[in-house]
């Protein structure tokens, strides 16, 4: 195997890593307002994710690094032919972070509240839009001889791409919804199990939908198992979830989106963007990758990195890994 086949992998991996983490995170912040009764209970929803959001985030940034690093081509094709997307989401993910500081600044509940709206629409859009931008890279966009993206905004709206979105929102709200359910105690955790219940029904129906066309049109024998996977571990979340047995069910909606990741970079590879226009054309793993010298002195330094940001973050969850409810909110402070 070839250090960029290595590290296509290792970019298939920082995605996976980034949506079973941002998942459950933009699925808590839609919750703030589909599950909460008033402002205590979003000030909870909000309180399960607070001490962990910003540090799921470094998983997009590293995969955003490596890819710039590792494939650069593709990268450059990427970020212009996808340029009002991923500005919406960049824009998003800012405004996002500022709602989550400036929540609590100041005890006015005009203020909080539309703090509050942004954490939802600033979730709810991302989580969207990635499913639309990963769609398309699989269907093939508008690539020309050049390596440029010739085609137009209008372009990434299609089907299968709003398919793809609408699979990354039902399924990151389907997320967050049982990992409140595994955070708080209480009247709001029996709702946030009975909530999955509801959208995680029609998550499996757009799901298997989604990925049944993603075999059918771009699949090969690798991805098929991949789909096999994902489409039982979301059986066993749904079940799991009924039983009442929320730590399962949380494990098994992150295997879901885990296994539904890797049969789009199974079906994928050896191309990292399709060319709709001519195959010859597609950018590739050899193609569209930085020189060897490049990927040894990366793998090194990822090797030595790696392992110390899982250890910081598994720490992280382990020391704010009990639950929380509304007797846990002071009446007199925004927190």
């Amino acid at each position: 195997m070839h250090l960029h086949d290595v590290w296509f992998v290792l970019i298939a991996v920082l995605w996976t890593g980034y949506f079973f983490l941002e998942g459950f995170d933009f699925g808590v912040g839609i919750l703030t307002k589909l599950l909460a009764r008033d402002r205590t209970e979003k000030r909870v929803l909000i309180n399960t994710i607070g001490p962990v959001w910003d540090g799921n985030e470094v998983w997009l940034l590293t995969a955003g690094g490596a890819t710039f690093a590792a494939f650069p081509d593709w990268y450059a094709t990427l970020f212009s032919g996808f340029y009002l997307p991923l500005l919406i989401i960049l824009v998003c993910l800012i405004v996002r972070g500022v709602a989550f500081e400036y929540r609590a600044k100041r005890d006015d509940e005009r203020w909080q509240r539309n703090w509050e709206n942004a954490i939802f629409w600033t979730s709810l859009v991302p989580a969207l839009l990635w499913g639309v931008a990963f769609a398309n890279i699989v269907r093939g966009v508008k690539i020309d001889a050049h390596k440029e993206y010739v085609g137009n905004f209008w372009d990434l709206l299609n089907g299968y791409s709003i398919l793809g979105g609408l699979v990354t929102l039902t399924l990151f709200t389907f997320h967050g919804a049982v990992f409140v359910s595994l955070k708080t105690l209480g009247d709001i955790r029996d709702r946030a199990r009975a909530f999955a219940t509801r959208i995680g029904a029609g998550t499996a129906v757009l799901a298997l939908a989604f990925l049944i066309w993603t075999q059918a049109a771009h699949g090969n024998g690798r991805s098929i198992a991949a789909l096999v996977v994902a489409v039982a571990a979301l059986v066993g979340a749904l079940a799991a979830n009924l039983a009442g047995r929320e730590g399962w069910s949380f494990a098994l909606s992150g295997v879901t989106i885990a296994a539904a990741v890797a049969m789009l970079f199974l079906a994928l590879f050896p191309d990292v963007m399709p060319s709709s226009l001519n195959s010859d054309w597609n950018l590739t793993v050899s193609n569209a990758s930085a020189t060897p010298y490049t990927l040894k002195i990366m793998t090194w330094c990822a090797g030595v990195a790696t392992p110390l940001v899982l250890l910081y973050q598994g720490w992280t969850y382990w020391v704010f890994r009990k639950r929380i409810g509304t007797q846990h909110i002071a009446a007199a402070t925004g927190h």
